[in-house]
């Protein structure tokens, strides 16, 4: 870094400006400090119009960086690539600082050494009640995250970080847009860094309050939610964020040929003790056994329908309360739809899920995220459930590894079903924690096997449990490989 180099580069990607970059022009030439302690780096996107308005008003105080790129990430990424100072000033361009923030940030990093970055105050502008509704609904998760959460403490609106910490934690990374921020924070808590929180160092955010922008950076945060869960997870951080519960549970609707061997599992248990229960829960099989994730996603989209259709009429002659009521349940409806939607067209393209059950198993239906208890990590099934498993063709022992949590194994009532057909209670051995299956497994080695039990319902839980499972092993049966080595010894005995 040059001796006349700033000391921060305040970056502004002019994209979604929403017609206030010249008031965040003129924030930030209007501090009380001297100039020359901070750089000015606007990234212009190829859309940008007011070329000639931009030059004019800026007149060589500021740095100019035109790029093809349409993305205010990686319009800020690319800002940052090319920044001087040691301290990068994250911004956007329908927020302004009031004039004493960059003094106060100096303060701050003199009495905070232990601070890498940190994150200034954001205050809403609002114009219409549209944009008062999104504003509370904001404002709400950004205290959250500043003033209680553990990590998540980068806001893009006002951020500031020293550059090598940025770099070093991998930058912001555009292939997640705005799932980039939590990504980013994530990589800082988990190798330790500081990121704190500057609340007298103020910004004001100009909210639009119109429902199709909602619903544009909405889809923008869930893609890139969706592309990060797909991708190869092993950076600091990844474990810090949160699986939703879409992604965690995605095997348990896109497999329609599973959910038919559930729903045969369903129908052929004779372990009932009330005839309403195997009505009950038909339809948990029934609907993703014809229909596959198809049922989940337009049951999403009609929530979201109706929760914009209220919205907007709210928005005429509704209450505050009740427009900040609708707005919360539209977003949270249009975040399942679109997760839904995403993980639709990330299937295939995505790499392998964790084998969480074991290598010889290739998918799964009907299970819970994993959990730890009494000493076990596992994971709960659904009272019924199926795996597609995998081994040698031939006979095979599968031992189901499953913990007796909820009663002795022998004393559930499990019935199993292979490749449609009910198990003979003669081929199970039944331990204190494990069921050992004998079985023929096809030429092609692979097989379904699924089982029905009762249900259980744990005190304060609303979830349907069967059988908690650590794993399951497929391997060649012990009696079928001694009879191959008794046709081997003989051979050699016969050549001898």
């Amino acid at each position: 870094m040059g001796p006349d180099w700033p000391l921060f580069s305040v970056i502004i990607p002019l994209r979604d400006h929403r017609g206030q970059w010249e008031q965040c022009w003129l924030g930030w030439t209007s501090q009380t400090v001297d100039r020359s302690l901070y750089e000015i780096i606007l990234v212009m996107p190829p859309d940008f119009t007011a070329h000639a308005e931009l030059k004019a008003l800026v007149a060589g105080q500021a740095r100019l960086e035109s790029t093809d790129c349409v993305h205010d990430i990686e319009l800020s990424a690319i800002g940052a690539a090319r920044a001087r100072g040691r301290y990068l000033f994250f911004t956007e361009s329908h927020c302004w600082p009031e004039p004493d923030v960059i003094e106060l940030c100096i303060r701050a990093i003199d009495d905070h050494p232990d601070w890498v970055g940190f994150s200034c105050r954001s205050l809403p502008i609002c114009h219409n009640r549209l944009s008062e509704a999104e504003a509370a609904m904001y404002q709400a998760d950004i205290d959250f995250g500043l003033k209680q959460h553990p990590w998540r403490k980068v806001l893009d609106q006002c951020f500031v970080t020293r550059r090598d910490v940025y770099e070093e934690c991998g930058g912001l990374r555009e292939e997640f847009g705005h799932f980039a921020e939590w990504v980013l924070a994530a990589g800082y808590f988990a190798r330790g860094y500081a990121v704190g929180y500057l609340e007298e160092a103020r910004f004001h955010h100009y909210y639009v309050g119109r429902i199709g922008e909602l619903k544009t950076f909405t889809l923008d945060f869930v893609q890139g939610e969706i592309r990060y869960l797909s991708g190869d997870r092993r950076d600091p951080g990844w474990e810090l964020l949160e699986i939703p519960h879409e992604w965690s549970e995605r095997d348990n609707v896109d497999d329609d040929a599973l959910a038919l061997h559930a729903l045969n599992a369903l129908m052929r248990y004779r372990g009932w003790k009330r005839p309403d229960e195997k009505l009950r829960a038909s339809w948990r099989w029934i609907a993703p056994a014809l229909f596959g994730d198809l049922h989940a996603r337009v049951a999403a989209r009609l929530a979201v329908a109706h929760a914009r259709t209220m919205l907007t009429a709210l928005a005429v002659v509704g209450s505050s309360d009740a427009m900040a009521r609708w707005m919360r349940r539209y977003i949270s409806s249009l975040i399942r739809f679109q997760r839904l939607e995403s993980i639709r067209r990330t299937r295939g393209h995505a790499r392998l899920a964790p084998k969480l059950l074991g290598d010889h198993v290739l998918a799964e239906l009907g299970f819970h995220a994993v959990e730890t208890a009494a000493g076990h990590t596992f994971r709960w099934s659904e009272p019924q459930a199926a795996v597609r498993i995998k081994g040698l063709p031939g006979r095979n022992t599968v031992c189901i590894r499953s913990p007796a949590l909820r009663a002795p194994l022998d004393e559930i009532g499990t019935q199993f079903y292979f490749d449609g057909a009910r198990v003979d209670p003669a081929a199970i051995d039944i331990g204190c924690d494990r069921y050992t299956l004998n079985l023929d497994l096809p030429k092609s080695g692979v097989a379904t096997l699924a089982w029905a039990c009762p249900v259980l319902k744990g005190v304060g839980d609303v979830r349907r449990l069967g059988l908690s499972v650590v794993a399951i092993d497929v391997s060649q049966d012990a009696c079928d490989r001694d009879q191959k080595d008794s046709g081997l010894s003989a051979a050699i005995s016969r050549v001898r």
